[in-house]
């Protein structure tokens, strides 16, 4: 088993800590980066610099972890992005060239950056930045709304007594649908009473104790059909909004023409679901772009046109995705430049605005520890089966065949089956990939790290050279988020705990089991 490693920490010259790492040093300068924001709370871009004792203990980038060692010293730097400003005559603005959009790993979400003469400070107004908030931020209501409220609360507070006043509730409403649909048009049952929770938090004179115990439940199904009113207004009023146009009567098959049926809409907490055309573009121009796409990945050393085109087309390749269901082969061979690993990244923080393999490995490493513990409980047929798993574990190894071990364990431990996630299969040895609808090819040789491994979908190997099966895990849930693939039936808990425990999203609401293996970590 890999030995702790504690680690003394300086952050932004002002703050000193120590910093424990049970699994070790982390692979990448990145994971350990985000292991120490995790545990610190920082918010915003840093960067490592650690102390080298050749130089009297100074301070230099640090570019890899395999230069870390237990107790030594690192720095976390707030790096700000760089804006270079370059002014020309108003005669030359029309020669400036044409925006580029920036490189990810360089810049800030919220700045673009155009070529050398041209700087944009904005964010693309068509996508929601924001998932569902945790603490949901009431809007203010109009003037005199406001006062009434104000007046309310007051006596409430005084002599207990609640607003009785049904004219301000329109405007209530039509501001709180408004706000919410900044966030997602189709709210879950559950953010519908996070809402009403923070407005009667705010405003405790709108509680309604006729109703329920709670005083919550008139307010609950007020909003809730409100804002099947406010996206019906928006359709009428043909605001470019496709995730409304999609489940319109009229685009569906006169044998499914219930408004409930067949409704297409996030079901896995995706923030840009069906994003609206970039200003200015129409599914024409998005399908030109398309094609200059087939001929850039083709080229050498084109990353920076590709990952351009990528973000410019994103809303034409979500809405082929939602509304025909391509198969992931043939839809390979339209979008081809979405799959290696940076783009699927890219694509699942378009669609969640999260990062996937930051996110899922700080999870998985931290909740690692707890998994094991729970492992070595479980008897019966299912500790049997553990067995070899938690033998791999107590031996030292790669944090890879680590994650490894620690993710095949999680399977049996949900009661599914290894087999159900991954395919083993010796080199050389001839294998069909026919049969697998959805699955992790891992191909052994003569030593414990795998040879290659490859995610196949609908038969056919959609993403080879995945590296290590965590990784490779990280990646298929990119690609479910892309593709829009629902999970299989027979690994539902273990994408539920993918989804809802490693990337944090939707996770208010598990299944019983889950639920309970969640209580147990955190216990």
């Amino acid at each position: 088993m890999t030995a702790p490693i504690i680690l003394r920490v300086i952050v932004e010259e002002t703050r000193i800590h120590k910093l424990t790492l049970p699994n070790g040093i982390p692979g990448t300068v990145d994971e350990l980066l985000a292991v120490a924001q995790h545990h610190f709370e920082l918010e915003g871009s840093f960067a490592i610099m650690y102390m080298d004792p050749d130089f009297n203990n100074q301070f230099f980038t640090l570019t890899s972890t395999d230069i870390i060692r237990d107790k030594d010293t690192i720095k976390l730097v707030k790096s700000e992005p760089s804006v270079i400003l370059t002014l020309s005559p108003i005669t030359d603005i029309t020669a400036s060239s044409t925006p580029r959009a920036p490189d990810s790993s360089l810049l800030d979400d919220s700045v673009s950056v155009s070529s050398a003469d041209t700087v944009i400070l904005q964010r693309s107004p068509e996508h929601r930045s924001e998932p569902w908030p945790t603490n949901f931020p009431i809007p203010t209501f109009p003037f005199d709304t406001e006062m009434l409220l104000q007046a309310g609360n007051q006596a409430y507070e005084t002599h207990g007594t609640l607003l009785q006043n049904p004219r301000i509730n329109s405007g209530v409403l039509e501001k709180l649908a408004d706000t919410i649909f900044q966030y997602t048009a189709y709210p879950t049952g559950l953010q519908i009473v996070a809402v009403v929770e923070a407005l009667l938090r705010k405003h405790p004179c709108l509680r309604e104790p006729g109703t329920s115990m709670s005083g919550m439940y008139g307010w609950q199904q007020r909003l809730k059909y409100k804002m099947a009113n406010y996206r019906s207004k928006l359709r009428k009023r043909d605001v470019p909004c496709p995730e409304l146009d999609i489940n319109s009567m009229k685009r569906k098959h006169p044998d499914n023409r219930g408004p409930a049926q067949y409704c297409k809409k996030p079901r896995r907490a995706e923030v840009n679901y069906l994003p609206p055309h970039p200003s200015g573009e129409n599914s024409e121009s998005l399908e030109m772009e398309r094609q200059e796409l087939l001929h850039e990945v083709k080229k050498m050393n084109n990353s920076s046109v590709i990952r351009e085109k990528m973000a410019k087309t994103f809303s034409n390749r979500r809405l082929e995705v939602v509304s025909s269901s391509p198969a992931a082969d043939d839809f390979k061979q339209r979008w081809p430049a979405l799959f290696c690993e940076a783009e699927i990244k890219e694509e699942f923080r378009r669609i969640t605005t999260i990062s996937l393999e930051q996110t899922f490995m700080l999870k998985l490493d931290h909740y690692t520890p707890k998994l094991i513990t729970l492992m070595k409980s479980k008897g019966g047929v299912v500790g049997t089966r553990l067995m070899p798993y938690l033998v791999k574990l107590s031996q030292t190894q790669t944090i890879e065949m680590r994650r490894d071990a620690v993710i095949r364990g999680l399977v049996i431990y949900l009661g599914e089956k290894v087999e159900e996630l991954f395919e083993d299969a010796l080199e050389d040895t001839p294998f069909d990939a026919t049969p697998h609808t959805l699955k992790i090819l891992v191909i052994h040789g003569v030593g414990e790290d795998p040879l290659a491994v490859s995610i196949l979908i609908d038969g056919k190997e959609i993403l080879p050279g995945c590296g290590s099966t965590g990784k490779a895990c990280t990646l298929l849930m990119g690609l479910i988020y892309a593709l829009n693939l629902a999970y299989p039936p027979p690994l539902r808990y273990t994408f539920e705990v993918f989804q809802k425990l490693f990337l944090e999203l939707d996770g208010a609401k598990l299944s019983p089991k889950v639920q309970a293996l969640k209580s147990k970590l955190l216990s």
